[in-house]
């Protein structure tokens, strides 16, 4: 389905019923797949054979799902995972293990930078943080003869700054390793990192793609362009013999276009189980189906609040990529120039103590822990999703304390407004 636009695909692809097949993809709802003979399945585990024994390494409707999303952004290969944070996870110890080094943007979701600052340094793993906005000559500071990937974010969460994807992608490869996009926010709706030069993408399903706030999951989609055994020596994990699978050189017997997922699947998802529920990839697929269509709301709604906002003299500031005059607009409108997404950060008048006032007085709009849903929510990060880090760390991240994070629904766009002017005129 490569040739077909990308509406086509949310719709239709990873998934062609043959004749007397269900037009629905299948929910095959089995933790086991039952084999003639152990030969048989003695060639899975040996990764001899294509097929199923074990839904916690692979299930069809999962992989089902996981194709459509990979022929949406262009990859070579795709995997589920239980959720975004496993995405995150898995995309990057899959090639950085004890000793390994990351360079990352600071402007990430909060849970990822824990994940990299605290977490995995205990796994012996270090991270430089740089600004999304540094200077060439600044990135290329970040790198040392340890670094293992780059990683950033399409639109960061909750900052909202827009990642300049070619220079993070040239830098990384100029050193020879990966770029790993998360493009939660963007959708391949938007943007589509692979074509940018990104190598490896992740996503949260849980926010746009599945769009109702009903089934937590992630994603991660191969470019199949890095070429590992170029670079055999920073990647033994791919480009040595795995014992656990009998001596299987991975970027050797699976080559570029497979060896990524293939160990991600094979050995990381064997050994930490972070195992998609096939009931949760049926949900997020009827997702997909609109998200084409919802993306595109969600990003008007935005924008016709983000331009109240702006002219509204009891909100200090406002963060938009999709408002003339944003610091990231041409920088959006180079990658996404159909839109961004739905979501808006700004600073109410009166900092920490004011925006807590104001969420309060919300009706229609919720306080939730979550973003990207048909229904409208909001969020102050600081107390919260950010909440493990220092003022100076915020200030870094670009999550100034007094930021609100507001994800407009498909709800009508004054109504949005409407709610928004009566919870400020609480405050003063």
């Amino acid at each position: 389905m490569s040739e077909h636009r990308i509406e086509t695909k949310c719709v239709q692809g990873g998934y062609t019923p043959g004749n007397g097949e269900p037009r629905q993809i299948p929910i095959i709802q089995s933790t086991t797949f039952k084999y003639d003979t152990s030969e048989d399945m003695g060639k899975l585990f040996d990764l001899e054979a294509s097929g199923y024994f074990y839904s916690r390494l692979q299930n069809p409707t999962c992989d089902t799902v996981a194709a459509k999303i990979c022929e949406m952004e262009g990859g070579s290969a795709a995997m589920l995972l239980s959720s975004g944070q496993a995405a995150s996870f898995f995309a990057t110890f899959n090639i950085c293990e004890n000793g390994g080094h990351i360079v990352s943007s600071s402007a990430i979701y909060g849970g990822t930078y824990n994940l990299f600052a605290v977490t995995m340094k205990k796994m012996g793993i270090s991270c430089t943080f740089v600004d999304p906005d540094c200077t060439e000559e600044e990135l290329e500071a970040a790198f040392t003869p340890e670094t293992k990937l780059v990683f950033g974010e399409t639109i960061a969460n909750p900052a909202l700054k827009v990642l300049d994807i070619e220079k993070f992608a040239n830098a990384a490869h100029k050193h020879g390793v990966p770029l790993i996009i998360d493009n939660t926010f963007a959708t391949p709706v938007h943007c589509r990192p692979i074509e940018w030069g990104a190598d490896i993408v992740t996503h949260s399903t849980t926010k746009y793609m599945d769009g109702h706030g009903a089934a937590v999951g992630g994603c991660i989609v191969d470019s199949g362009k890095f070429d590992w055994m170029k670079y055999a020596d920073k990647y033994p994990g791919l480009c040595t013999p795995d014992d656990s699978y009998h001596g299987i050189t991975y970027a050797e017997k699976f080559g570029k276009e497979g060896a990524f997922i293939t160990k991600a699947t094979a050995q990381l998802m064997r050994d930490l189980g972070t195992t998609p529920s096939p009931q949760s990839a049926f949900i997020l697929n009827l997702g997909l189906e609109s998200l084409h269509v919802r993306i595109k709301r969600h990003y008007e709604n935005a924008l016709a609040v983000a331009k109240f906002l702006k002219n509204n003299d009891k909100i200090s500031w406002v963060n938009f990529s999709g408002l003339e005059g944003d610091k990231y607009y041409e920088l959006a409108k180079k990658y996404m120039p159909d839109g961004t997404c739905g979501v808006i950060s700004f600073g109410v008048k009166g900092g920490r103590k004011a925006a807590e006032k104001f969420m309060k007085a919300l009706k229609l709009i919720a306080i939730e822990t979550h973003v990207a849903d048909a229904r409208s929510c909001c969020l102050h990060p600081a107390n919260s999703t950010h909440r493990q880090m220092t003022e100076e760390e915020l200030i870094a991240a670009g999550v100034p304390s007094d930021l609100v994070r507001l994800s407009c629904g498909l709800e009508n766009s004054a109504d949005l407004i409407d709610d928004i002017c009566q919870a400020l005129n609480t405050i003063y």
